[in-house]
């Protein structure tokens, strides 16, 4: 009995398309994005402005003003990611990140050179602007005036009847810019603390004298986490928390341990003890759950909590409903949790 002989096709492995691609040309891949750097300037004594050129792969038309990318470095031999917000996407198809040295990953990223090659995610993020021409506030500290400065230029493009900016930073990253904008667009009011000079906090006193009307209308801010807590309490001390929106620029510290909680991921039929936010704690006990940015942006670390009390470390709300949607990496457990993982 003689056997039939014939063509049996393979799957090709993409990771084999991308080596072959890539020797073509760094940024060529099949489904990855990868991107280009072209630009690397000197924005402050800590902070460089990254210019990245991204492959077909990236959908340019997706991007709204405040979303963020994450972009993957391999460091020492493990590759690590973390989450920039886009300042703007230029005439030419560029993304512009500003990068501020603040841990690994940023520390790494501030040594990269015109030319180096480096994987990058879709647009990610809800931190956008509202529609309508309804007025904004927007509040920064720190290297939160990337995300802010991005959204200052939608709400000019929207043309928003009143447009109010606080700022407050030691260094003067996008502070002459703002200024000029200011001087060109009326509805503009900007007011900028530097903190290197003089200290100030933001607190009610503050947005009273410059933005009156600040519990009536929509606010955005971003920069550090004391100052973000700061503004929330704020807003919902004036009972106008649906009004306020924040977005986080570095991991969020828990202020103060937890008690211990015991942890399940039900299909994994694993067990782990939890004493910080449930994915940490996960890693500690030898477990890798996907994850990506860490800050409870890219929402990779999203599952489903079958039961159990969390606690979402950025907005402070407390979830005891089962079967919700968590972020694992913003997420710490109140009582023992039960996860569909």
């Amino acid at each position: 009995m003689n056997a039939k002989l014939g063509y049996q096709p393979h799957w090709v492995r993409e990771d084999f398309v991308d080596f072959v691609l890539q020797k073509i040309k760094p940024t060529f891949a099949w489904k990855r994005i990868l991107a280009e750097v072209t630009a690397v300037r000197s924005l402050s004594t800590d902070m460089v402005l990254l210019t990245l050129k991204p492959n077909h792969n990236f959908d340019l038309s997706q991007v709204s003003a405040g979303q963020s990318i994450l972009i993957t470095l391999m460091i020492q031999g493990i590759y690590h990611q973390r989450s920039y917000s886009i300042i703007d996407i230029t005439p030419h198809g560029e993304i512009r990140l500003g990068i501020k040295v603040q841990g690994l990953v940023s520390s790494a990223a501030q040594l990269l050179h015109v030319g180096d090659c480096i994987e990058i995610s879709q647009a990610q993020g809800d931190f956008v602007l509202h529609q309508g021409q309804q007025p904004a506030l927007l509040i920064a500290s720190g290297s939160g005036i990337t995300a802010i400065y991005s959204l200052l230029q939608q709400a000019i493009t929207q043309n928003l009847k009143e447009i109010h900016v606080v700022y407050f930073n030691r260094a003067e990253v996008f502070h002459q810019e703002i200024v000029d904008l200011a001087k060109q667009y009326p509805q503009l009011k900007y007011h900028f603390f530097n903190t290197s000079v003089a200290k100030q906090h933001l607190d009610t006193a503050l947005l009273e004298q410059l933005v009156p009307n600040f519990k009536e209308i929509q606010a955005y801010a971003c920069g550090h986490h004391s100052m973000m807590h700061q503004a929330q309490e704020i807003y919902m001390q004036h009972g106008a928390a649906e009004n306020f929106h924040q977005e986080f620029f570095q991991p969020v510290q828990l202020e103060q341990a937890n008690e211990a909680q015991q942890i399940t991921f039900r299909r994994a039929q694993q067990n782990f003890i939890a004493t910080t936010n449930l994915l940490s704690s996960a890693e500690q006990a030898g477990l890798r759950p996907q994850h990506g940015c860490r800050m409870g942006v890219c929402n990779r670390c999203s599952c489903t909590k079958v039961s159990g009390v969390t606690q979402n470390v950025i907005t402070g709300e407390i979830d005891d409903q089962p079967n919700r949607a968590i972020k694992l990496c913003v997420s710490q457990a109140l009582s023992p949790v039960t996860i569909d993982l």
